[in-house]
């Protein structure tokens, strides 16, 4: 679910969707509808998923430390320098 997130823009809406999504998927790992009624955080707790968000951040800024350090002298430092 995360393949390529490092380059996509982070926006709000996004990760609104990226967690709906994971929360669905955690669902129906779990055999749960939502007429169940069971709180996410019970499901999360069931689960031990890490957050889709907190994943996606790490690997933005893993992705960012690759490249700037990228000794063939491509953009990607100068625009961190910049």
């Amino acid at each position: 679910m995360t393949h390529g997130t490092e380059t996509w823009p982070l926006t709000m809406g996004l990760i609104r969707r990226l967690r709906v999504t994971q929360r669905a998927m955690e669902r129906a790992m779990l055999g749960v509808s939502l007429r169940d009624q069971i709180r996410n955080e019970e499901i999360r707790r069931r689960t031990r998923v890490t957050d889709i968000a907190q994943r996606v951040v790490k690997l933005k800024l893993h992705w960012a430390g690759h490249i700037a350090w990228r000794p063939d002298g491509r953009w990607g430092l100068k625009v961190l320098e910049w």
